[in-house]
């Protein structure tokens, strides 16, 4: 088993380590608006959004960083054009949701005045080339050499859904049939069923009372950091629990995990699709979500089964 390339080691994007450093810098004035800027917008505080964009670019910047340092060395020009995309795109994204939020109107889905409609254009550029940087870093990862196996799987799987979650956000971008009937100058929606701007959770704004897009679009986006994070612990854990140890055990449990991700990620899309609430499922919700769980519990009891019996020796026959 192979160690996780060092920090100090890897061949870190400079501008996009810039961006995660200017991004945590965004949170601490983000965190001061909300304490002394009373305004709302949409029904949350103002400066709500641009917080959890901050926090979102932070992440993603940092991970995106780390992503391209793996790259083999004859990838490291393409490497470097690709992170300074996403930190020119990024960046381009952050200052028009932090600009209208100062001026108190709403960046997303915006097309009320020209000028909105032209920042909301560049903004959706700017995702797209986001999104598409992303897609050709997965494609390099599949022609890097990660090293052990089971690594791997976590990185490849973790940034093709990372990839697949960032789509989700472009089933936003369409007017709803309410927008289309009497539009009032926005294009696109958050939630399915409802105007933007109801009752949701505190902080995250997710709607708890219509279907809500940003939820699969989240979970997706963060299978970058939760698959290979897991693969991560499964090889502390395997220092100290010898069940864990073989490579194809480590390969076969982030396997049953990914699979998880995704069967999560495909009810939580439909669930939002069909205009209904993170917090009420419905009985067929609430199926899938048991039949799930269940599935994957057989299949990791089956996986440590499997490896408990292939690590006891084969006793002696007895002798006569």
């Amino acid at each position: 088993m192979t160690a996780w390339p060092a920090l100090r080691t890897l061949a870190w994007h400079r501008p996009l380590l810039a961006a995660t450093a200017a991004m945590a810098v965004l949170v601490v004035v983000c965190l001061v608006g909300l304490l002394v800027d009373p305004r709302s917008l949409t029904g949350a505080p103002v400066w709500a959004k641009p917080l959890k964009f901050s926090i979102s670019v932070l992440v993603y910047a940092a991970s995106l960083a780390w992503l391209l340092g793996i790259l083999s060395a004859r990838r490291r020009r393409l490497a470097w054009w690709i992170g300074t995309v996403s930190t020119i795109a990024l960046v381009i994204e952050m200052v028009i949701i932090v600009g209208d939020a100062a001026l108190g109107i709403t960046s997303h889905f915006n097309v009320s005045t020209p000028v909105s409609a032209t920042l909301w254009s560049v903004m959706a550029f700017s995702i797209v080339l986001v999104w598409m940087a992303a897609l050709v870093t997965a494609l390099l990862l599949f022609r890097t050499d990660l090293g052990d196996p089971a690594r791997a799987l976590a990185i490849r799987a973790g940034t093709v859904i990372a990839v697949l979650g960032m789509g989700l956000a472009f089933l936003m971008t369409g007017p709803t049939a309410a927008q289309l009937d009497h539009f009032q100058g926005i294009a696109g929606a958050h939630t399915v069923g409802v105007p933007d701007g109801g009752p949701g959770l505190p902080l995250l704004g997710w709607s708890t009372v219509a279907g809500d897009l940003r939820i699969p679009h989240f979970v997706g986006m963060h299978a970058l950091q939760v698959i290979p994070l897991t693969a991560l612990l499964l090889e502390v854990l395997a220092r100290r629990v010898a069940l864990v140890r073989p490579p194809t055990v480590r390969f076969r449990l982030l396997s049953v995990v990914i699979a998880l991700y995704v069967g999560v990620l495909a009810i939580l899309t439909g669930q939002a699709l069909a205009g209904q609430s993170i917090v009420r499922p419905d009985a067929l919700v609430t199926t899938l979500t048991i039949a799930l769980v269940a599935a994957v519990a057989v299949a990791a009891t089956l996986v440590l089964s499997a490896a408990s019996r292939a690590a006891i020796p084969p006793t002696d026959a007895a002798v006569p």
